[in-house]
């Protein structure tokens, strides 16, 4: 029998790479850069299984240039706002993402960033870079403590409960703001107090994001919230870029409406070398390397392999994002 024909974004480590050259023909992309659209469209024709990023728009368009064999998409994420899941599902196609595996990863840089925000790492180091450090001051770069304040955590998932469990050596405040409340043991073991997102926002002097991307959390945070913060508040995002209005980001970090803020992900991406926020010394930005460590990005490999084999040998994928693909059939 011939082999199955896959699609691979990008080029990703070998422990998802191998299983999946072993099992199939494998198109790999091979540059840094990811596939133009037009190229992606390409690439896809004929496929019997796609491997994407959170950079390759899956939807009608291209599931129609791949054709009816067609078989699973696997998404190298946990996120997968790329992905047009309801029209996957019309088709049957189930989608797989890697969910769970960069918990503790994600949160340790969430964590990185509240530090290096609120006590200006960033900046510090550009300052003795630029031969500016000439001697010691009692107010040279003041920052923010971060033992004994109040962190918000916006998200209250696997990833926001991990940073909360890295608050309780710090003797931090927890409050935390999802769409509903955690169960009580959770909340009990974590210290943590459900509120509203106002409240969260007003008593917070660090406020870290940990949401999807939806319709509801787009701009979650504009101008009007974060007018409502305290002057020298930290702002991390590690979830997605669209979830802040960055234009009033922007103007809050400028004007002093808050302190600080630390980025991991932005909207666009990439941010443009010449992006306003760029400009600013209380904005430490990151290129979305929440998850770049070795250990991590071997396991979201080894998943999204594991995912793709699965779909194309007709079995249920391991982590399907779509289960309701198999409840139909």
């Amino acid at each position: 029998m011939s082999r199955p024909r896959v699609f691979v974004a990008r080029v990703i480590p070998d422990e998802g790479l191998g299983p999946i050259r072993e099992a199939a023909d494998a198109d790999v992309w091979t540059q840094d850069e990811p596939p133009s659209r037009d190229e992606l469209l390409r690439a896809v024709e004929g496929i019997n299984g796609l491997l994407a990023l959170l950079t390759d728009r899956v939807d009608d368009e291209l599931l129609d240039r791949a054709g009816p064999q067609l078989k699973v998409v696997s998404n190298y994420a946990v996120g997968f706002d790329n992905v047009d899941i309801a029209a996957c599902t019309r088709r049957g196609i189930p989608v797989g993402n890697t969910p769970g595996v960069l918990t503790e990863t994600t949160a340790d840089l969430a964590w990185a960033l509240i530090m290096a925000a609120a006590r200006r790492v960033a900046e510090g180091d550009r300052f003795v870079r630029a031969g500016r450090w000439k001697t010691w001051g009692p107010m040279l770069l003041l920052g923010s403590d971060i033992h004994g304040s109040t962190i918000g955590i916006v998200g209250f998932g696997r990833i926001g409960q991990a940073v909360a469990r890295r608050a309780a050596g710090f003797g931090i405040r927890i409050l935390y703001h999802d769409l509903g409340r955690a169960p009580e043991d959770v909340e009990r073991d974590l210290g943590a107090r459900f509120t509203d997102l106002e409240e969260l926002l007003a008593e917070s002097d660090v406020v870290s994001l940990h949401v999807n991307l939806t319709d509801v959390t787009r701009h979650l945070i504009n101008r009007e919230r974060l007018a409502t913060m305290k002057p020298h508040a930290v702002h991390v995002n590690t979830s997605r870029g669209p979830v802040v209005d960055q234009a009033a980001l922007f103007e809050a970090l400028r004007d002093g409406v808050i302190g600080a803020a630390g980025l991991d992900v932005t909207d666009p991406e990439p941010m443009a070398a010449d992006d306003r926020l760029l400009s600013l010394e209380n904005c430490l930005v990151l290129p979305h390397i929440a998850s770049a460590t070795n250990a991590t990005r071997g396991k979201m490999a080894s998943m999204a392999a594991a995912n793709l084999l699965a779909g194309l040998r007709g079995e249920r994928l391991p982590n399907p994002v779509n289960p309701e693909v198999y409840d139909r059939a």
